[in-house]
């Protein structure tokens, strides 16, 4: 498993940002639960209280997550899952069939968010060239300046680059890439209902006979509609010569079972293989 700096920002998959709006609610409530015992009147305290509690709960629940989730921590889910999809990625074997024997090739990261995946590839495949593309929302603490310093700080800022992008729309050609990852980010492309576009067009960009790798939610059928049968339509139309699924990868030991909550982590899936 590729170690990346502690040094480096990552953030996290639960926004500090989402957390400071949980945390400010419950205090809201909790006073006014106490101004309203203080002032006698049961029905309003009682009323207020049923709210707290709540809240409360959910606060300390995505304060675990959160912890889950840091990288460096005991737990840390957001790099074994990343570890998970990198392992998968058929980098070797597709570079080694085209007839480069170093390594060397393009490898495009959808969705890099803080720049984790892109320079855990960027380790792992150390003549590799990389370009991270992500949409940056504000309701995410990344920055393309944050992916940027985290490359440098890993050593790898002379082969990553980061662009602004739109998942749904990616302004490269056809086949200009020798792989395509992603990580928990179609679900995420709000342009587009159907999730299953949105896995077509990373496809389009990687070479025939290249590499991809994804990570989402693809157990959920309402946003893929039967997985099964949506991996036999891209075999058989000749969009992918070779695609493995791994169905549940929540379940596999990478992610605590506390953190397995419908809005979490549940239903995940990785396919993989060879353009």
């Amino acid at each position: 498993m590729v170690n990346l700096s502690g040094q480096a920002n990552y953030g996290n998959w639960v926004p500090a940002n989402m957390m400071r709006a949980l945390w400010g609610t419950t205090a809201t409530l909790g006073v006014a639960t106490a101004v309203a015992a203080a002032r006698k009147r049961p029905f309003a305290t009682l009323g207020l209280a049923a709210l707290t509690l709540p809240c409360l709960a959910m606060s300390t629940y995505m304060q675990l997550c959160r912890k889950a989730f840091a990288f460096g921590s005991s737990y840390d889910v957001m790099a074994k899952v990343h570890q998970n999809l990198v392992d998968h990625l058929p980098w070797d074997q597709t570079r080694q069939a085209a007839g480069v024997t170093d390594g060397s090739g393009t490898i495009l990261d959808i969705g890099c968010g803080a720049g984790a995946l892109t320079n855990r590839c960027a380790l792992t495949f150390p003549n590799a060239k990389l370009i991270g593309i992500d949409y940056w929302g504000a309701e995410w603490s990344y920055a393309q300046e944050q992916c940027e310093q985290n490359a440098r700080i890993e050593g790898v800022s002379d082969r990553v680059s980061f662009e602004k992008g739109d998942a749904a729309q990616l302004a490269f050609a056809d086949e200009c890439f020798d792989a395509a990852v992603s990580n928990f980010v179609f679900h995420e492309v709000r342009s587009v209902k159907d999730k299953r576009d949105v896995v077509r067009e990373a496809l389009r960009v990687v070479r025939r006979g290249g590499a991809f790798a994804f990570q989402d939610m693809f157990g959920q059928e309402a946003l893929y509609g039967n997985m099964k049968v949506f991996i036999s339509d891209l075999l058989s139309d000749g969009t992918v010569r070779e695609i493995h699924y791994v169905e549940n990868i929540e379940d596999t030991g990478l992610v605590p079972a506390f953190a397995k909550a419908p809005w979490m982590i549940k239903d995940a899936g990785l396919i993989w293989g060879i353009r």
